[in-house]
């Protein structure tokens, strides 16, 4: 009994240990007045509302975003990846993307939906799957695309 007590002491002594300022020790905190480095902050992304129901309350990109997108021409240089059949991704991650078995690594690039002919500009992340092995794409994307969220349609990659 007397052995657990001290066991049980000596550890509720040493957790309260942090609790207590050691004298003559210098502080962590930075010197007042003293020049301070300052960091860009990148711009936060916007996040759809909790309360979000509809594809147009999750999409927050602006019309000027979706016709930039939509804009993007076919770049010289660019190569077909190939053929995917497309699911919607993760409706909160904003911005235009698509995750892919055809890329190995984050690049840029368009999506082509031959149903309607439209393209758009998307960044392409890796999936980490096989390159048959489908894509999930961004709700903005799919919307400037024209494509049905609830269906899987069959697009055309190409990588910048």
């Amino acid at each position: 009994m007397l052995r657990q007590v001290t066991i049980a002491a000596l550890v509720l002594a040493v957790a309260g240990c942090s609790q207590f300022r050691v004298p003559f020790r210098k502080p962590a905190d930075p010197v007042a007045g003293a020049p301070m480095e300052t960091v860009a902050a990148e711009p936060a992304a916007v996040v759809p509302s909790p309360t979000a129901l509809t594809p147009e309350q999750f999409d927050t990109t602006t019309g000027e975003q979706r016709a930039a997108a939509a804009a993007a021409a076919p770049v010289s240089g660019e190569t077909r990846l190939g053929t995917t059949i497309a699911s919607l991704g993760d409706p909160a991650d904003p911005g235009f993307w698509a995750e892919t078995g055809l890329v190995s690594e984050v690049r840029q690039g368009r999506l082509e939906y031959p149903a309607t002919g439209k393209s758009v500009a998307v960044e392409l992340r890796p999936s980490g799957g096989a390159p048959g092995s489908g894509t999930r794409v961004s709700l903005p994307a799919l919307r400037v695309l024209e494509a049905p969220l609830t269906d899987l349609p069959e697009l055309v990659v190409y990588g910048g």
